[in-house]
């Protein structure tokens, strides 16, 4: 399984910026792929900064090279 620096370094590669890592929390859990929530998490039931509409598709096509999802 590949680490958020994978992740990151693989969207940098192919779209040409490095996504939070909280959009790639936001997108794995989307796909079912948390286990749970993370202890330092504000607000149980949402996120404070959710991945972007427009970089959505370059993170969940970083997570499919990655046969995550």
């Amino acid at each position: 399984m590949a680490t958020y620096r994978d992740i990151q370094a693989r969207v940098k590669a192919t779209h040409g910026f490095v996504p939070k890592t909280c959009w790639i929390a936001d997108i794995k859990a989307r796909h079912g792929l948390t286990r749970s929530q993370a202890p330092n998490r504000y607000h149980p039931l949402r996120r404070e900064h959710p991945c972007p509409p427009a970089k959505r598709a370059a993170v969940e096509a970083a997570l499919s090279h990655f046969a995550m999802i």
